[in-house]
């Protein structure tokens, strides 16, 4: 039967706006049935998600498992046990902005378990757009109290940033784009007195992404501000395995 007219004997055609809007509808329904089920409070009684923790409580999780990590006292896991729960939803403690190193894998990291963490990676792990609309989703509809910008020792990103500044290098494809992101903090790691260009360089690359989540509206900066929510910075060392905090 025709949904429009009511005939039994009409098939209605398609037309191509009805079928974007059909498929534009249908590509909503799994995004919007997520919301629902990161957004709606526990039943009474009910424990809590693993998320409903202040956001200095889910730093010293990740703390705490770094160093079980970095003493190679990890958590014994099995990792299948509870995918099939995961599958009404997810509950991260964290969001991580990491660098794409292959050396560096945010969920070993910090001893976390499948679900305990949402990580974004890039390249110098800056915030770009794309990435940024990514922590947002992980703030306004996940409820992470938590965001952490990991940067690393030896990042080739950084190093290329420098070498671009010293050399005027011109890279090809979109590697410019990259560089551009990263060469402010190169600029003022300059002028540092002590330390290396490459440390320091990196140091302050995670202090200004911080800095740019912080005062990005508008749906990480109102949490920021509203204190719902902690940003910080922390550098990973590849040889120790250990995570530094960086101060703002």
């Amino acid at each position: 039967m025709c949904a429009v007219c009511g005939d039994a004997q009409h098939q209605p055609q398609l037309s191509r706006r009805d079928f974007l809007r059909t498929g534009a509808l249908a590509a909503l329904l799994p995004w919007s049935m997520g919301l629902a089920i990161a957004a709606d409070p526990p039943a009474p009684g009910a424990l809590p998600p693993v998320n409903a923790i202040a956001p200095e409580e889910a730093l010293q999780r990740l703390l705490d498992g770094n160093q079980r990590y970095a003493a190679n006292t990890p958590n014994q896991r099995d990792f299948s046990s509870g995918r099939s729960a995961r599958v009404q939803g997810q509950y991260p403690i964290a969001a991580i902005l990491s660098c794409a190193d292959s050396r560096v894998v945010p969920d070993l990291t910090f001893d976390q378990g499948p679900g305990d963490l949402f990580v974004v990676r890039v390249a110098g792990n800056i915030v770009a757009p794309e990435l940024l609309a990514s922590l947002e989703y992980a703030v306004e509809f996940l409820a992470v109290p938590l965001i952490m910008v990991l940067g690393h020792t030896g990042c080739g990103a950084v190093d290329a940033a420098i070498k671009v500044w010293k050399t005027d290098t011109v890279l090809p494809g979109h590697l410019p784009e990259l560089i551009t992101a990263i060469k402010p903090a190169v600029i003022v790691a300059e002028r540092t007195q002590t330390g290396n260009l490459l440390d320091n360089a990196i140091n302050e690359n995670v202090r200004r992404q911080v800095a740019r989540l912080k005062s990005s509206p508008p749906v990480v900066q109102r949490r920021y501000v509203d204190k719902k929510i902690d940003i910080v910075g922390g550098v990973y060392d590849l040889s120790s395995g250990r995570v530094a905090l960086i101060q703002a």
